[in-house]
């Protein structure tokens, strides 16, 4: 009991996590192959009702309720006690452009353009960058790179901006909305398995561990059937 008296709930005494953060995807139904057939609109459903489920936090008006706007290009370092509830900046789904839901509400599945949104795992305090905003990019993991003919990133040039960041924390951090990273998937090899690996770039930003395909990259398969 003594001992638990000398915790933080606040901020983990040792953080036995990764520094370099891990990656994740949405839509996440079943394991990391993306499968549908675009003639098919029940292959693909599942997808897009689990985007707009997700993403129904990043709603613009959602965000300009909970959130404030915050300034763009430079970390937001709250001070005060560790205790005092923390603001959190405003990410709204708009700014996804043609992957935000809004004016294709199917992203893109239903003409065989799929959008899938990256999400860069929590770290208290972390700075990702080292003062210049992490980037994404994606190719074709194993085989023939013409695979992976077009991708386009929003939000600007799929960057997580550094507004974002760190993060205080579920205690006090309430209202926090992870940024995201869409990614476009415009132009890629019909009937066919096609390996991707999108991955995080940046100042301190590990992305080649063999053993850990989550440490800043994440590796899935796109399946797109006529």
């Amino acid at each position: 009991y003594v001992m638990l008296l000398t915790l933080s709930p606040y901020t983990p005494t040792y953080r036995d996590r990764v520094s370099p953060p891990g990656v994740m995807i949405r839509p996440y139904l079943n394991g990391f192959t993306i499968a549908f057939n675009v003639s098919q609109p029940s292959t693909w459903q599942p997808y897009v009702d689990s985007m707009h489920h997700f993403l129904a936090a990043y709603d613009d008006k959602v965000q300009e309720e909970k959130n404030i706007e915050c300034v763009s290009g430079q970390y937001f370092v709250q001070g005060g006690n560790e205790s005092e509830e923390k603001k959190a900046c405003q990410f709204k789904r708009s700014l996804l452009q043609n992957c935000s839901g809004i004016e294709d509400p199917t992203f893109g599945y239903s003409k065989g353009q799929p959008c899938i949104l990256l999400k860069m795992n929590r770290i208290i305090g972390y700075r990702p960058g080292a003062g210049v905003p992490v980037s994404v990019d994606c190719k074709v993991q194993k085989g023939n790179e013409s695979d992976l003919r077009s991708v386009d990133f929003y939000p600007g040039n799929g960057t997580f901006d550094l507004m974002y960041y760190p993060y205080y924390g579920k205690i006090t951090h309430v209202n926090y909305t992870s940024p995201l990273v869409a990614m476009h998937f415009t132009d890629v090899k019909k009937n066919y398995l096609v390996p991707i690996q999108c991955s995080l770039n940046g100042k301190g930003i590990i992305n080649d561990v063999n053993s850990d395909r989550f440490v800043g990259r994440i590796i899935f398969t796109l399946s797109i059937g006529k």
